[in-house]
């Protein structure tokens, strides 16, 4: 008597509908490309490298990245850089350009403009306003003060996936 060859136990994350389940294994490896972005926001990245360090082609990772996150991988890594660029800024040692180019941005126009986005005001404006009210908060506390924030009708680019929208379960 053979016996069928055994499927893996996977455990399933339930997100919505919609989406359907996304197994834990490809949570890791999305986590690991938004890791990844979180390390390197500095670096020519994009998203055909990212979807290889996430083990799947280009337009599986775009998909599933978003499902998990609620923002496109370039969204993401653009508001990563925003955010180092805000800190950057308000040191007021370095120009608006000098910003763009050291956060991995090429194009001074495009991050100007997603700055002011993402920010609500431009990077000279943002850059000449008065910082000095974060010096006596600690470090940890500015970043969670001064973290750009997503207009309400998008999910934050800085959590887990939705802990609403997950759901750990077994297969359907």
């Amino acid at each position: 008597m053979t016996m069928a060859p055994r499927r893996p136990n996977r455990t399933r994350v339930r997100h919505n509908e919609a989406m359907g389940a996304m197994d834990l294994d490809e949570m890791r490896h999305l986590r690991r490309a938004r890791d990844r972005m979180d390390r390197e926001y500095a670096q020519p990245l994009d998203v055909s490298a990212l979807a290889r360090t996430a083990l799947m082609s280009t337009a599986h990772f775009s998909r599933r990245f978003r499902d998990a996150y609620g923002e496109t991988p370039y969204s993401y890594l653009m508001t990563r850089r925003i955010e180092r660029a805000t800190a950057l800024l308000r040191r007021g040692d370095m120009s608006v350009t000098e910003v763009c180019f050291e956060v991995g941005c090429t194009s001074l126009g495009s991050f100007s403009a997603r700055f002011t986005e993402i920010v609500g005001e431009t990077p000279s404006a943002y850059r000449a306003r008065d910082h000095h009210e974060l010096e006596v908060v600690p470090g940890c506390e500015v970043m969670v003060v001064t973290r750009p924030r997503r207009s309400a009708r998008r999910s934050s680019s800085f959590g887990e996936a939705s802990a609403a929208a997950l759901a750990v379960g077994s297969n359907p």
